[in-house]
């Protein structure tokens, strides 16, 4: 974990990149995205069952729990919509994947769109966030670069972008903070919740719906 210079680096070829750049729109419009992503679960009849709300639970939580993660070694600093970074975190999770924070909210969105039972979208969903997220993080690698050079891009080299992998050799020991972490995570609990109860609504209507067309068709 370091500190980059006062001095402004010059920016890099990777950062003003087309597909960096679109990124970066992407990137401070991010908060709003899901809202596009989780709609049509959210309006589209599925077939929602116990057994779908147990497996979408379980990724929702492990989502959460490696959101935690990343955000108590890295900081609050990830819900920044700026370019100003202040260190580059190499240690805990980040020394296994370098996006450990969109690997979270993958799947979260992945357990919302399982427990709404719309299971013909999953594959649309996961090429969504694909794009969306491989632009974002084509900015952030850009911006990296131009703050940290060659030391971001020894650690681009060795640890993955999106598929976790354990670390080699002795690792950077670093600080966590869990209570930090906890509290800035807090908008995203409440979130989780006003999308758990609008999928629990949407089951119950559903069935009720379903139960009248019932009685209607004799």
């Amino acid at each position: 974990m370091t500190q980059p210079s006062e001095v402004r680096p010059p920016v890099s070829a990777s950062e003003i990149s087309a597909p960096a750049r679109i990124g970066a729109v992407l990137f401070r419009h991010r908060g709003w995205l899901p809202i596009l992503f989780l709609g049509i679960p959210l309006v589209i009849p599925g077939t929602m069952s116990p057994f779908r709300w147990e497996v979408g639970l379980v990724l929702i939580a492990l989502g959460e729990l490696v959101r935690l993660a990343g955000v108590a070694a890295a900081g609050t600093v990830t819900r920044r919509r700026s370019r100003n970074v202040q260190r580059l975190v190499t240690y805990g999770i980040f020394a296994w994947v370098r996006n450990p924070l969109y690997i979270g909210n993958f799947l979260a969105w992945m357990g919302f769109v399982t427990i709404s039972g719309v299971l013909w979208f999953l594959p649309f969903a996961i090429l969504l966030f694909a794009l969306e997220y491989e632009l974002i993080v084509r900015y952030e690698e850009g911006v990296l670069e131009s703050i940290f050079g060659r030391e971001y891009l020894d650690y681009r080299t060795c640890t993955p972008r999106w598929i976790p992998r354990p670390p080699k050799g002795e690792q950077e020991k670093g600080e966590y903070h869990w209570g930090e972490a906890v509290r800035s995570e807090i908008s995203t609990f409440l979130q989780y919740i006003v999308l758990l109860l609008a999928l629990w609504i949407k089951s119950k209507v559903y069935v009720q719906a379903g139960a009248e067309g019932f009685i209607r068709s004799f």
